[in-house]
């Protein structure tokens, strides 16, 4: 069986790390190592606060109504998915 390996998401999209030390995450029901999600590597992380950075401007001259419609929206993917985000949850949790 193949351990899933978690990446990390930066500027929008999913980034598969270069990063040489990963971390495992456990079943908490049996202990089992179910992924390894890498430790970013320091250009990772400069390329994460770079995205954040460039994002910041756009966002801060978004309108309140605006913000509360993604907001609303986000919340509204949350509620729709529920049942398998508590799966995730519980997988890596317990």
């Amino acid at each position: 069986m193949t351990t899933q390996q978690i990446g990390h998401f930066i500027g929008g999209k999913p980034m598969a790390s270069r990063a040489e030390r990963t971390s495992d995450v456990f079943n908490p029901a049996t202990g089992a190592v179910t992924a390894k999600v890498a430790l970013a590597t320091p250009s990772e992380l400069n390329a994460a606060v770079a995205a954040a950075h460039a994002a910041f401007p756009a966002w801060s001259q978004t309108s309140p109504l605006r913000r509360a419609r993604v907001m609303f929206k986000f919340k509204e993917l949350l509620e729709e998915h529920s049942d398998q985000l508590a799966a995730l949850i519980t997988a890596e949790h317990g």
